[in-house]
């Protein structure tokens, strides 16, 4: 089984209803009217993984209110284990979601449900075989945190687990910043794949090149493999025997880019499962030819995703269709 450990969180879109006259929102009054979606870096790209055909448990607990209701629906509609089965007291964490001039999405978080993680409860609820662990965003966060979550990474670690992580960082969410990226370092120590967008890489250190990061990546005890997203440039991806770019595939008609990262991620990962790479020893062998393909496949995964409105990561027959339909001119 794939288990994802991490966030899970309600994503609240503000629409605005403007003085001017101008609508943003569902009635004429002046006003911010809210959307609710469900979300989490970690919950949307469990969400991709079994969409696409892999079995996955998520990692998270979830609240016992309404949101938690909600956020729960689409696991199981997807085929999700939810792995920590009781309810927490805390609320669910919600993100307050705005769109820039080119439609990336920008967030402001108040954290509660998904911070209530207990190690050795999660630790008991881990399978008895883990093929893959994905380290969630949030976890290095704060230092009681990171602690809980470390546990359950070397106990994944323990049961045979490829461990894989994509940062998403989140600087207005963290009070100290070098603390922070101290305890980044420890999990990214443990990590075989990693993917980081361009911005990730800038927060972290805006004085390195895109290529001096993935060679200090490669460097760490563990680490094969580095994807970078470059947004609407689409992806790069470094070993130590390859690197390679990718364009994004653009849908017909576009919906916005939440959940895109998300959905790349899970493609990559599902990729690398179906040719039995996704083991130590065997990703640092990719070369530019098998790195374009993966990229590629990422990149359609997160394409379809973003002709729709939130995270509704594509089924593999839906990825199938738009490859197949690209491979035919050449049979």
């Amino acid at each position: 089984m794939f288990v994802v450990g991490g966030e899970s969180l309600i994503d609240l879109k503000a629409e605005v209803a403007l003085p001017n006259g101008q609508l943003i929102g569902r009635d004429g009054e002046d006003q911010i009217v809210m959307t609710a979606h469900q979300g989490g870096s970690p919950y949307n790209c469990a969400i991709a993984l079994a969409k696409l055909g892999n079995a996955t448990g998520f990692l998270c607990p979830i609240s016992a209110d309404a949101f938690g209701d909600y956020l729960l629906a689409p696991l199981t509609a997807a085929g999700v284990a939810a792995l920590l089965p009781e309810r927490v007291k805390e609320y669910t964490t919600l993100a307050v979601v705005n769109f820039d001039d080119n439609h990336n999405a920008r967030y402001g978080f108040y954290r509660s449900a998904e911070g209530a993680i207990d190690a050795a409860t999660a630790i008991a609820a881990l399978p008895a075989q883990v093929e893959l662990y994905q380290i969630g965003g949030f976890c290095p966060i704060k230092p009681d945190e990171a602690a809980q979550w470390l546990r359950i990474v070397e106990a994944a670690i323990a049961k045979g687990a490829t461990i894989s992580m994509d940062p998403n960082v989140r600087p207005s969410l963290i009070d100290d910043f070098e603390g922070y990226k101290a305890r980044l370092s420890t999990f990214l120590d443990l990590t075989h794949v990693v993917k980081l967008s361009e911005e990730d890489l800038q927060s972290l250190d805006s004085t390195k090149s895109i290529e001096q990061h993935a060679a200090d990546l490669l460097a760490r005890p563990n680490c094969e493999l580095v994807v970078v997203t470059l947004g609407d440039k689409g992806s790069r991806a470094f070993t130590v025997a390859g690197t390679a770019t990718a364009a994004i595939y653009a849908p017909p008609v576009f919906g916005d880019t939440v959940g895109a990262g998300d959905s790349l991620m899970a493609g990559i990962l599902s990729w690398l499962n179906e040719r039995y790479l996704l083991k130590p020893g065997s990703l640092g062998g990719l070369d530019d030819a098998s790195l374009a393909e993966m990229l590629r496949f990422g990149a359609v995964v997160a394409g379809i995703n973003c002709g729709r409105k939130g995270c509704k990561p594509p089924t593999r027959a839906e990825v199938d269709a738009v490859l197949g339909v690209e491979a035919a001119p050449s049979r």
